[in-house]
């Protein structure tokens, strides 16, 4: 029995062995026609028998497979641990363009066929030589893209950022949607652009923490590094010619040191590369917009785009003076933060709330998507059968080019007569019976008390007590409003005293964010502490904290308008360093002691 289990074990370890081995397939994901690459297979384990591999489409196999091993012990603690690997590599060369997918390889371990995955390469075609700059064909991987003209200059054709927009004639508030695409041959470190006004348009952004992710395209003969800048949602406001205007970027780009000594590199002297600048600007683009057809409909929402409407009554029996719910979804796609709410008619004698609206829409390339939900509540005083008139949405489609009515079914209602309410009062009376929305109010049918008309109210005491009481309402009411200015004055002292405060804790977290590598956390806890000092310091609501009343507000507490600038700056720079390629612990770092510098700065200067 003993030996059965030891073998039981040994033949479990050797099979848990084997399950333990993988496959990896390692390739660049982009290459170029003409182009060599290695393709490699590492197995972790040198115990391999036999490899096969499928066809390389798109691609002619000059060599391979070629062998290297790799072993490695490791002592902690005493323990001793050993690994070691096989890699297994061919020598493809690019012959047409197109996307293909990298055959799985599998090998035998210790009589066991063991798999890798698949992957997926794009072949794109060869690059035509850069004749501006005296550079070589350049190949689309990531090395290339580090080489730099022999002057220092970066062309025009190695970097530069296109405007396009989906569309150039629309109707007005039909959605157009802006693009910045960045195309690049070099290594770029840093890059900054601010959009500018756009005047008659109302615009929204999409996507505006995403990360810049490169991607290879051929373009005009060359292989690009690109990537979607920005994009923004644009919503024409009126007709006409309306133009966007150019955008400028200063860009930091690192580029070869041909100066370089290689002695004083050598010794610590000097470096391979260094840092150039180059500005980069959009051509400006124009739009014809379009008026909305006239006349326009009386119950015209302002909507633009393609929409659909449902309603529901709940409940559509209950007493009176109980509340129902009417709820009325507009579901499409257009300009939907910006339409107004569907048109409905209640009877007379109900109590109608606004309506509370939930927005449940997402921007997307041809304006905003999903469905706007309006909830009203209701409350019918008096018993009775009532019928709510269909509720009516207006739009315009810009693809038949006319406006289009929604309606929803008319709603029923059944009202029972509420509980009867106590006469222990003639107001609860009154309220009882009373018909909302009417002239005839409650008349009383019990005898009246009928007093004779007694003249000389002037002058008497009564009279004169009534205007002493009056006189002291005043200056009691008086009192406490001047008590009420006084703790606000405090309130706003008191927020402006613990500005600094605040940002300190603030920029402490961000310390730690910036310790940890969480770029995103950290942009956005130095963007707080910046804002929320001067917030706090100026006494700025978050609503009408922008970037216009900030400066204003700054230069009329007479702040040195240099020490505004930098502010501004240093606000814009944390703003795009969360999607400039380069060195994100070198660019938080940076911008870390400038929001403390200047914080510190703006706290001595308040």
């Amino acid at each position: 029995m003993k030996r059965f289990l030891i073998v039981f074990h040994l033949f479990v370890v050797a099979f848990a062995s084997a399950l333990a081995q993988t496959v990896t397939l390692q390739a660049p994901e982009v290459c170029e026609v003409g182009q060599r690459i290695n393709i490699s297979y590492k197995v972790d384990t040198q115990d391999v028998d036999d490899i096969q591999v499928g066809n390389f489409s798109g691609f002619d196999l000059l060599y391979g497979p070629s062998t290297s091993s790799q072993s490695s012990f490791q002592m902690i603690n005493g323990k001793t641990t050993h690994s070691s690997s096989l890699t297994f590599t061919y020598v493809l060369l690019a012959k047409k363009e197109g996307e293909y997918k990298l055959p799985a390889a599998s090998v035998k371990v210790n009589g066991k066929t063991i798999r890798s995955g698949v992957d997926d390469i794009t072949i794109l075609p060869a690059s035509t030589p850069n004749q501006s700059s005296g550079q070589s064909s350049s190949s689309s991987s990531s090395s290339s893209r580090q080489s730099s003209s022999s002057d220092k200059r970066v062309s025009d054709k190695d970097l530069f950022i296109t405007a396009t927009i989906s569309k150039t004639k629309v109707f007005e508030q039909e959605a157009v949607l802006l693009t910045y695409k960045l195309y690049t041959l070099v290594n770029i470190r840093q890059l900054m652009g601010e959009m500018p006004e756009l005047d008659g348009f109302h615009c929204q952004e999409l996507n505006s923490k995403a990360q810049l992710s490169l991607k290879y395209e051929h373009y005009n003969g060359r292989n690009y590094g690109t990537a979607i800048w920005r994009q923004y949602l644009l919503y024409p406001q009126k007709d006409g010619k309306l133009t966007i205007p150019s955008v400028s970027f200063d860009a930091e780009i690192e580029v070869a040191n041909q100066s370089a000594d290689p002695f004083d590199i050598f010794f610590g002297g000097g470096s391979l590369t260094q840092i150039v600048s180059k500005k980069i600007r959009t051509p400006k683009l124009e739009v014809d917009v379009r008026p909305l057809p006239q006349p326009r409909p009386t119950n015209f929402s302002g909507a633009v785009g393609k929409f659909s409407m449902t309603g529901t009554l709940s409940p559509e029996q209950l007493n009176a003076n109980d509340a129902a719910a009417l709820q009325l979804v507009v579901s499409g796609q257009g300009n939907m933060k910006l339409m107004k709410a569907p048109v409905t008619d209640f009877p007379k004698d109900f109590e109608v709330y606004n309506p509370k609206e939930t927005d449940k829409t997402n921007n997307t390339a041809n304006g905003a998507k999903g469905n706007v939900v309006y909830d009203y509540v209701v409350v019918p005083r008096h018993g009775g059968k009532y019928a709510i008139a269909p509720a009516e949405f207006v739009y315009f489609n810009p693809e038949t080019e006319k406006y289009v009515t929604l309606k929803t079914d008319s709603f029923h209602m059944a009202v029972a007569k509420g509980n009867v309410v106590s006469s222990a009062t003639s107001a609860s009376e009154k309220e009882d019976v009373r018909v909302l929305s009417s002239d005839i109010h409650y008349i009383k049918t019990n005898k009246a008390n009928i007093r004779e008309h007694v003249d000389g109210f002037f002058g008497t005491w009564k009279y004169i007590g009534i205007y002493v009481g009056l006189l002291a309402v005043f200056f009691a009411v008086l009192a406490i409003f001047h008590r009420q200015a006084k703790a606000n004055a405090d309130l706003v002292r008191k927020r402006g005293k613990r500005a600094g405060k605040e940002a300190t804790k603030r920029l402490k977290v961000a310390r730690k964010l910036l310790n940890e590598q969480n770029a995103a956390a950290f942009y956005e806890e130095v963007l707080r502490a910046l804002l929320g000092y001067v917030a706090n310091k100026l006494n700025i609501s978050t609503t009408h904290l922008t970037k216009d009343n900030v400066r204003e507000s700054l230069s009329t507490r007479g702040v040195d308008e240099k020490l505004i600038e930098e502010y501004m700056s240093v606000l814009e720079s944390c703003e795009f360093a969360r999607f400039a390629p380069g060195d994100p612990q070198a660019t938080m770092d940076k911008i870390y002691e400038s929001a403390s510098q200047v914080i510190n700065d703006l706290n001595k200067n308040l």
